[in-house]
Parts: structure tokens; C-alpha cells; sequence
């Protein structure tokens, strides 16, 4: 049997430029060329960070949030769904309250391995009973009433995820 290639993603959402910030953070822009996928759970806001995401990524995973209007609807789906290392990703924006996301996400998503997500601006990191990884990278530039603006690093290797990473951004 062969082995699968392993994949490094880069995980972001919630980036509202440029209503939160006006540009990306440099610790975050430094990690794209690292990335073999980078993958956006939506609310960008403005279409030139769509186009920044994808003139220097390998390959972009992303899809449209509740703060997205039709310039960004018409490039992007409502869920993206990737095979990658070995294991099925979806991502889409929002998935409802923390209370029963895990039970609701299985049940929506029963073919898939990794949901990742975003909207709430907070980091998550559960499995559901049903083997599914339920991934939130919180928000590179809007904390909200979280202590620190963050994003996720992540592999894929061989149908598991190693090094799940959370990373916290300095105060702008």
C-alpha cells in the first residue's frame, strides 16, 4: 500500500478586512508559502483578501460567511469539501450554537473526516462520538472577547491529523 503525501494546511477565518484591520498580520502572511492548502472559513468582508489568499497560495480552500456580500458569493461556495493527506475536509462558516454542535455537525456531515468552521471568533477543537474532528481557528484580526487574535496549523498525513496548533498573534 502507498503512503499518502503528507499535507500541511494553514486555517483561518473571521477576517473582516477591512472592517477589523487593514491588512493581514506578517505572521500569518509568513506561514502561506509554508502551507500546501491554506483554507478560509469565511467572512472575509473584501474581495482583495480573496485575491491576496490566492495569488500566494498553493492551493486555497475556502468558502463565503454571513458578513460576505454578493462580490464574494459569486467566487466562493457556501461548503468546500477537499480530500487531503488521506482524510475528507469540509468547511463552512457557521454551524450554530456551541450547545449540540457536535451531534448536528455529524449528523450534517456524516462523509466527512475534519469540519472546519468559523463565526464565532473563538478556537474549538472537539471530535464528535462519530469520529469527526470539529476544528475552529478563531480570527486573525477580530479577538472579540477572546484574549488573543489567532489562527491554525495543521497536517495531514497518511489519513490522520498531527500537529493540531493553535497560534496566538501578537496585539496589534
Amino acid at each position: 500500500m502507498s503512503r499518502l503525501p503528507t499535507v500541511r494546511l494553514l486555517l483561518m477565518s473571521d477576517t473582516h478586512l477591512p472592517k477589523r484591520a487593514k491588512k493581514l498580520p506578517e505572521q500569518l502572511l509568513e506561514e502561506i508559502p509554508r502551507a500546501d492548502v491554506v483554507v478560509h472559513a469565511g467572512d472575509w468582508v473584501d474581495t482583495d483578501a480573496l485575491d491576496l489568499l490566492e495569488s500566494r497560495s498553493r492551493r486555497l480552500l475556502a468558502v463565503y460567511g454571513n458578513n460576505d456580500g454578493p462580490a464574494l458569493r459569486t467566487r466562493l461556495p457556501e461548503v468546500a469539501r477537499a480530500e487531503l493527506g488521506g482524510l475528507r475536509f469540509g468547511v463552512i462558516h457557521e454551524t450554530g450554537p456551541a450547545q449540540g454542535r457536535e451531534k448536528r455537525c455529524a449528523e450534517r456531515f456524516p462523509d466527512l473526516d475534519v469540519l472546519v468552521f468559523g463565526h464565532s471568533h473563538i478556537p474549538w477543537d472537539t471530535t464528535a462520538p462519530t469520529g469527526l474532528r470539529l476544528l475552529n481557528p478563531g480570527s486573525p484580526t477580530d479577538r472579540r472577547r477572546q484574549p488573543h487574535c489567532t489562527y491554525m496549523t495543521v497536517t495531514a498525513d497518511d489519513g490522520r491529523l498531527s500537529e493540531v496548533a493553535l497560534h496566538r498573534l501578537p496585539p496589534r
